[in-house]
């Protein structure tokens, strides 16, 4: 469906010195609906800047958004549809030749940056002569290679005029690689994105009286000279950075980095040419159509998560955590840091208490640190957290979530403790990451109380949350999950009560594959060096190490029990964690093998394998697992699996998801004689 047209609207503004065109970006929606622009957008430009043009006397212009919004950038929507170079040159031609108009006036032209400007949205301003930003701004940015594209509108072009290349790049490919960070207007400004910081409460007033001392002279505009100096080295750190992130897989930030250090020295119509050619060889890719399949996956399916009881959630006042090692710690910070609400911590020893409750704290003094928050601010989120030994301190709380050693007795033990003292609808949650949910609450009073709530280590960072429902769960407790996951700003997927749930289940079996490759003859790096190839974000044994090898050898114990041979208890694997062994390799990060692995692993059998043999065996086996996922109903389709792989595992936006990835190349079709996509 096509985004609603973007228009834009002129006024005229008679100021003290002289008739000023004021250029409102708006497409009739409120703020949840963004302008961005599409071919009838630049129409509307187009006969914008006729008029003001045909009106004598214009001694300045400025161009702003609406309430919120300055701009969006490009309407997504068509890029499925381009499948030819020259569609996608024409697409870059045409946004250059619209916007480049903005650049015909003789007076002083103004972009006053009144909210989200990102992409196309930051690309526009640039052809102003000068810029205003708003406090309020908070999402500024070039998104485009996180979407398989670059900014071909200019952003390319023209950002490395004005702010350099170094800065160019931390805007067009650092930033985006890093799950698509954004910046605010404090940075936009202090990055030279704008002239002036401005006020929020009158911010369009304060750029008009700026843009008017800009007119009568009485305002002189300085802005740090650019430098080119030390360019080759700048891009070559840049381009490392970049095989760290995508190994390859993704073509979009390797071009950017040509066009950026090509702007360093072309005119700007030859910048503007490069950039059509790029969007030209770029939009007709499989990395732009999963990456834009990806976003709108995230940011609309998602919206509206399936599993979701109409049944009214319970309130939620306060939250007891049980346990307070790593886990249990990151979960308290992150519900008093979202939530706002007290948390109670509690654990068997005062020792891990302290401790538990000590990380909490440390976290919000580091936000002190980094500016992100005030002293007073951390003191009382500090406050929040109260630990305990007493079973009792739970009483008035209206949920509580465990998160103790990952064995089923264990867990029901600490669950019985808590039912014992809580009111009757209470909501016990697990954060078990492969354990039955309906075994858990098997013996309590009130089992449909009981719900699965699994994060993502570490917590802050990875988005996603799986809600697992048991067989006696109610629909109070799902319905209360599912709007607490909200409240953390987190997503939430429903996912059947089955061994290992999703995410879990679709990583083990690929390091089961990993596993039996190493055990027949490749080694550790061939098959990491292989994975990565894919884009993975991280090495398979490398996730190995970071998910800790008691963990994953536990996870495949559960597994083995459920789904036998498909998921093999590696011997190798046990033998390491009954050695006590954390590392595959010897610092811990890839590269040589640790000295205890190659004494204590054994291989079965000396073969060799080339990478292309290795990818195609974990890829042949994710695509048979995922379709035995979506047999066995564990979640609601194909776009489920593929958000959770998104969100909850890191896979690549621009490989589209798990299930979309294995059509595009062709492996499900192989495999399977059938596609996932629409299923």
């Amino acid at each position: 469906m096509a985004e609603p047209i973007t228009s834009f609207y002129t006024q005229f503004y008679n100021s003290p010195v002289g008739k000023i065109a004021i250029l409102t970006m708006d497409n009739g929606l409120d703020y949840k609906k963004p302008n961005v622009f599409g071919e009838k957008a630049f129409i509307s430009l187009g006969r914008a800047i006729d008029r003001i043009k045909a009106e004598e006397g214009v001694k300045g212009l400025m161009l702003t958004g609406k309430t919120y919004i300055f701009a969006a950038g490009a309407d997504l929507s068509q890029v499925p549809f381009i499948s030819t170079f020259e569609q996608g040159y024409s697409v870059g031609k045409a946004g250059h030749e619209a916007l480049k108009r903005l650049m015909e006036f003789d007076f002083p032209t103004l972009a006053a940056i009144n909210g989200v400007a990102l992409g196309g949205g930051l690309e526009i301003s640039l052809y102003c002569k000068y810029r205003t930003i708003s406090k309020s701004a908070g999402a500024v940015g070039f998104p485009e290679c996180f979407l398989g594209l670059i900014p071909g509108w200019g952003g390319c072009t023209l950002t490395p005029k004005l702010i350099g290349p170094e800065k160019t790049l931390q805007l067009v490919i650092y930033n985006a690689l890093k799950q698509n960070k954004m910046i605010g207007a404090k940075e936009a400004f202090e990055l030279g994105l704008a002239d002036r910081l401005l006020d929020s409460a009158d911010f369009l007033d304060q750029s008009l009286a700026f843009l008017q001392a800009i007119i009568s002279g009485t305002e002189k505009v300085e802005r740090q000279p650019v430098s080119f100096d030390g360019l080759d080295a700048i891009i070559e750190k840049a381009r490392q950075y970049v095989d760290s992130r995508v190994h390859g897989a993704a073509p979009a930030p390797y071009r950017a980095l040509e066009l950026i250090k090509g702007a360093c020295s072309y005119d700007i119509d030859k910048g503007f040419d490069e950039e059509n050619k790029a969007l030209g060889d770029l939009i007709k890719t499989r990395q732009c159509k999963a990456s834009i399949y990806s976003f709108d996956l995230v940011n609309r399916y998602a919206k509206k998560p399936k599993g979701v009881p109409e049944v009214k959630p319970q309130k939620v006042s306060k939250i007891g955590v049980i346990g307070a090692g790593l886990m249990a710690s990151q979960l308290a910070h992150f519900f008093i840091h979202r939530m706002g609400l007290p948390v109670v911590m509690k654990d068997v020893k005062q020792e891990f208490i302290d401790k538990g409750l000590a990380f909490v704290r440390a976290q919000f003094e580091k936000a002190v640190q980094k500016g992100k928050m005030t002293q007073a601010r951390a003191n009382y989120l500090g406050s929040l957290v109260h630990g305990t030994l007493d079973i009792a301190d739970f009483a008035d709380c209206d949920f509580v979530i465990e998160a103790v050693f990952e064995e089923m007795s264990v867990k029901k033990k600490v669950f019985a403790e808590a039912e014992s003292v809580l009111k009757p609808e209470a909501i016990l949650a697990t954060n078990t990451s492969s354990l039955s949910v309906t075994q858990m609450a098997s013996e309590l009073k009130n089992p449909e109380r009981v719900v699965g709530f699994h994060f993502f280590n570490p917590v802050a960072l990875m988005p996603l949350i799986e809600v697992i429902r048991g067989e006696k769960t109610g629909d109070a407790a799902v319905a209360t999950a599912f709007d607490v996951a909200k409240k953390l700003k987190k997503t939430a997927i429903s996912v059947k009560d089955s061994p290992a749930f999703l995410v879990n289940r679709i990583l083990l079996k690929n390091l089961c594959d990993c596993i039996s490759i190493v055990d027949k003859g490749a080694s550790f790096q061939d098959v990491d060096n292989a994975a990565l190839s894919l884009g993975l974000p991280m090495a398979p044994f490398q996730l190995l190490e970071m998910t800790g090898l008691p963990i994953a050898l536990h996870v495949n114990e559960t597994l083995n029990k459920a789904f036998g041979d498909r998921f093999p208890i590696s011997k190798n694997l046990k033998a390491l964690v009954e050695a006590g062994q954390k590392n595959i390799y010897a610092q811990g990060n890839g590269g040589t093998v640790a000295p205890e692995v190659e004494k204590l692993w054994v291989k079965d059998g000396n073969k060799t394998f080339c990478a292309e043999e290795i990818r195609e065996i974990l890829l042949e086996n994710l695509a048979r697992e995922a379709d035995l996922i979506l047999q066995e109903k564990i979640v609601a389709g194909t776009k489920d699996i593929d958000l959770a792989m998104i969100m909850g595992a890191g896979w690549p936006f621009f490989n589209g998801g798990l299930t979309m990835y294995l059509d595009l190349l062709g492996v499900s079709a192989k495999t399977l004689q059938k596609v996932f996509f629409g299923l």
